[in-house]
């Protein structure tokens, strides 16, 4: 890849630094050192719904197509840093770089045919207030430019925040996010095949929540991206 004089010139200006170590990067690298890419726990390219790891939070719950997420996450690791600064550091470019590095991880091995929109899990207004954007959007806008899908970004809201997810167990996770989505368009996305958006999967209960309440509109199809998925 040619890297330009004015990408060249930006990075002596105003230096990027990897989202992980924090080491300056060169010109051909993006948000990511190569010597952490190396490091990264990344996960296998999941397309079946079947002997998937992920998946398998959501048998029983949503008919679930695919499930992937982009690698392992270990909260407070050097790896949870580019998440961690994204949702609260206010660095909304992170979502958006990585989100077209799990596309381009994932797009050779036709993780996206047939999927005809994304869904970002929405936030509640005031938690976005407080943010000042939904992470899981920019993450969803880096998928869209990799993959050209449309974004669907209010057929399903929030109602109302109950706390973080962060120190919850399995059970505290799944009463936290009970009735908390509502289904606001089922006309646009009836017979549609949805691609989820979240940034991190642990239990799956907020991915389910905002599943079961798409899935109220007729014949539709759900699979789920996120950049990191926590092993238990």
């Amino acid at each position: 890849m040619t890297i330009s004089f004015w990408r060249r010139l930006l990075d002596i200006v105003m230096p990027r630094t990897c989202a992980i170590c924090g080491r300056r990067l060169t010109p051909s690298e993006s948000i990511i050192c190569a010597s952490c890419l190396t490091e990264l726990p990344f996960t296998r390219q999941w397309l079946s719904a079947d002997d998937n790891h992920m998946a398998r939070l959501f048998w029983g719950v949503f008919p679930i197509e695919r499930a992937a997420a982009l690698w392992y996450y270990a909260p407070h690791s050097e790896s949870s840093n580019p998440i961690y600064n994204l949702k609260y550091h206010g660095s909304q470019e992170t979502g958006v770089e990585l989100g077209m590095m799990a596309a381009n991880y994932y797009s050779t091995a036709g993780f996206f045919d047939g999927i005809d929109a994304i869904v970002p899990v929405p936030l509640a207004p005031k938690r976005q207030r407080q943010r000042g954007y939904n992470q899981s959007l920019m993450i969803a806008k880096g998928v869209q430019s990799v993959t050209g899908l449309p974004i669907y970004n209010k057929v399903v809201r929030r109602t109302h925040f109950k706390g973080s997810q962060t120190q919850k167990n399995t059970w505290q996770r799944q009463e936290n996010v009970a009735d908390v989505f509502m289904l606001t368009d089922a006309a646009t996305i009836t017979g549609k095949h949805l691609l989820i958006v979240d940034d991190v999967v642990t239990t799956g209960a907020t991915v389910s929540a905002c599943a079961q309440q798409l899935c109220r509109a007729s014949d539709v199809r759900i699979s789920v991206l996120a950049l990191g998925f926590t092993v238990h």
